[in-house]
């Protein structure tokens, strides 16, 4: 149970037209998600395996997105290390993590246990999923997810010994064994979000944090993706010898570069998600300028076509629509 498209790219086997998914693509934007949200909070769809599966598959069978994602959220692995959290909208702990109280929030088995509800989403999305897309599921980075956890400043603070310590042993372990229970559910792929890695000094990021992101695919060779925002590709270069299944990039990233370096998996990326708030003549020629771009690299093969980044909450879903056609006539 796969979509041919995603699975050739996953596999580097030439085809014209790529699969295509977005970041965000069940959520405010869709009137689907919209009307699930007047009955249901967003703990309850995320937490509700069947609530979940609809909204995972809402916007596959109304875009014709060929592979669906796992409806959740990066920071209910903090919720189960004991860190009590709330949606109102956006994401609020009540305790942020600190170097004087980190060591309490270790329990990584309840963490696992409480991710339980996870598996069941999988499985269940799966079930209502038609037999030629695909499903992935999704965490967090490590860097991402502490500074949601320390209140989103921890590059002002002087914690460098204290982050490595909690990302080194607590992190790290909850965040492999998370992946590990949604492969187990039935993800074919398991995309890691590092959204707020901009913010991570250079030489870190090429020195302990590869190291930490070397474990984490060496632990699952070619079934966990990267998606890094904010490095240029000098950085990420940096990940080329390591095995994930392929690196998702950012707008600001010449994609022409990633596909010159062959030791990638599939490569996905990277219109900007801010085009799409445009009215449907200057998209239609964003798209034309994009497609061209791409088309002039040459060998597409691994090719996964997405945005730079999740899609805005005020898109029109028309502009979904005229993308998806779009791309899939220039590269038919």
């Amino acid at each position: 149970m796969s979509n041919n498209k995603f699975y050739n790219a996953l596999n580097k086997i030439p085809q014209s037209t790529p699969p295509i998914w977005f970041m965000r693509q069940a959520g405010r934007y869709h009137s689907h998600y919209q009307q699930l949200k007047l009955k249901y909070t967003f703990e309850e769809l995320c937490k509700n395996a069947e609530l979940a599966a609809e909204v995972a598959c809402g916007p596959v069978e109304e875009f014709d997105f060929d592979v669906a994602i796992l409806f959740s959220d990066i920071l209910f692995v903090l919720e189960g290390l004991g860190l009590e959290l709330e949606f109102n909208p956006g994401p609020v702990f009540k305790e942020e993590l600190n170097p004087e109280n980190y060591k309490k929030f270790n329990d990584i088995d309840r963490a696992i246990d409480h991710m339980t509800f996870q598996s069941n989403a999988i499985k269940f999305t799966r079930q209502k999923l038609a037999k030629d897309k695909s499903l992935i599921g999704f965490v967090g980075g490590l860097w991402t997810i502490l500074r949601f956890a320390t209140g989103q400043n921890i590059e002002k603070k002087n914690f460098q010994n204290f982050y490595i310590d909690f990302m080194e042993t607590t992190l790290l372990e909850v965040l492999k064994r998370n992946i590990r229970l949604q492969l187990d559910a039935g993800a074919e792929v398991v995309m890691m979000f590092d959204s707020g890695i901009s913010s991570l000094d250079n030489n870190f990021f090429r020195g302990k944090y590869q190291l930490l992101l070397k474990d984490i695919s060496n632990s699952f060779p070619n079934k966990v993706g990267y998606y890094v925002r904010g490095k240029n590709y000098n950085e990420i270069s940096y990940l080329s010898d390591l095995p994930f299944a392929g690196i998702g990039v950012d707008n600001g990233v010449d994609l022409q570069n990633i596909f010159l370096n062959s030791k990638f998996g599939f490569i996905q990326g990277n219109f900007n998600e801010k085009h799409l708030l445009l009215d449907s003549k200057e998209l239609e020629n964003k798209l034309h300028i994009f497609s061209e771009n791409i088309k002039n690299i040459g060998d597409l093969n691994g090719w996964v076509c997405g945005l730079g980044h999740g899609i805005n909450k005020v898109t029109p879903e028309k502009n979904v629509h005229l993308f998806i056609e779009t791309i899939r006539k220039k590269f038919g």
